[in-house]
């Protein structure tokens, strides 16, 4: 087990070392840690490495110049400049949150950005001013429409992070696919199959090899197949790539620059890097915050007095599972597989720090 401090300063001086600021190394950190420490380790430190690679490409801007290039007063389009993911994101979500102090609501789409790590972050961001916060971003072209063998779009999550009084916030935050491209990642390093349903071979036959899209497999949209509702999938996923891309002017769908080594930089551009989207909505522009959250208490009470299906204890409000084990692993630690530990061991002594692996 891994002490958070101790992945916490390796992860700021990982990025202090690239060329990053203190406070941009600082605010990466926090989104990577924070991945961790919600049971999201599919977007925690196995990634470093992806971001060590698009550093060597020259694909990240460690001194980007963040700014609005459109406005209105609810809503603004942010360039990002190819900054780190975490960097723009967070600058964009505090403008949707000044938007929205003033006018109720403020909205922000964003372009020239990179890979982000979890949604959940940003959207979370709006609870401590009484609003509610939603986050999406587009990603890597690995997934396919329903019906179709060629990868299209991203696993393209959505998070809305909704306060409560007395009891713990909602918060979802979920991809458009079965399953999220670095839970794949994380099944390989560990040397295990997936389900049938999450990946598909290049001829469209169903696969449970997690490292299928390295040799040209894709993913599949929510719901697996078109009996099961990957139609439905396909929509979401669609939304998420238009308010993400086409709104921004950031590259959509196919164009999405990757941020996986084994696919392909196309030459052809639709816009500028990964695009992003965050919305903020201030409870008192409906209702007073406390009348809210009184409702927002009752209607989670309400849920949580489901009977539960045979074999399961209780019925899980959003944001429930990633709470517990936050509260978990700051006591315990964070465990890290030891093919990612070695990855980051590799990659520190490359950049002149140290890392230290722990069997």
């Amino acid at each position: 087990m891994y002490n958070y401090e101790y992945l916490y300063d390796f992860t700021c001086n990982f990025f202090s070392k690239m060329g990053c600021s203190p406070d941009d190394s600082h605010l990466i950190a926090d989104v990577f840690l924070a991945a961790e420490l919600r049971g999201i380790s599919s977007h925690g430190m196995i990634r470093i490495k992806d971001y060590y690679q698009l550093w060597k490409a020259n694909r990240i801007n460690v001194k980007p110049n963040i700014r609005v290039v459109h406005e209105t007063p609810s809503t603004a389009v942010v360039d990002g400049d190819g900054a780190v993911g975490m960097v723009a994101a967070s600058r964009s979500m505090e403008i949707a949150l000044q938007k929205a102090s003033g006018t109720g609501s403020g909205w922000v789409s964003t372009r020239g950005s990179n890979h982000f790590g979890i949604a959940g972050y940003y959207a979370m961001m709006a609870l401590k001013h009484d609003m509610i916060g939603m986050t999406m971003t587009n990603a890597n072209p690995l997934v396919t429409p329903t019906f179709s063998v060629s990868p299209m779009m991203g696993t393209n999550p959505i998070a809305v992070a909704i306060p409560a009084g007395k009891q713990p916030p909602f918060v979802a935050d979920f991809a458009t696919t079965p399953i999220a491209r670095g839970k794949l990642a994380v099944a390989e390093k560990k040397g295990e199959t997936v389900s049938y349903g999450f990946v598909q071979d290049k001829n469209g036959n169903p696969s449970n090899d997690p490292a299928i899209l390295k040799s040209g497999g894709s993913m599949l949209t929510l719901g697996g197949d078109y009996e099961h509702g990957s139609h439905k999938g396909f929509c979401l996923s669609a939304i998420v790539d238009i308010f993400c891309a086409v709104f921004s002017g950031a590259n959509f769908g196919p164009y999405v620059p990757p941020s996986v080594a084994y696919l392909p930089v196309l030459d052809k551009k639709v816009g500028e890097g990964t695009g992003h989207f965050f919305g903020a909505m201030r409870i008192d522009a409906f209702q007073p915050a406390n009348v809210f959250k009184d409702r927002m208490d009752e209607w989670i009470t309400t849920f949580r007095a489901a009977k539960p299906a045979a074999g399961r204890e209780k019925v899980i409000i959003p944001g429930d599972p990633e709470r517990e084990m936050e509260f978990r692993l700051r006591k315990e630690g964070i465990p890290l597989i030891p093919a990612v530990a070695k990855d980051l061991n590799e990659i520190a002594e490359e950049m002149g720090i140290e890392f230290t692996v722990i069997i």
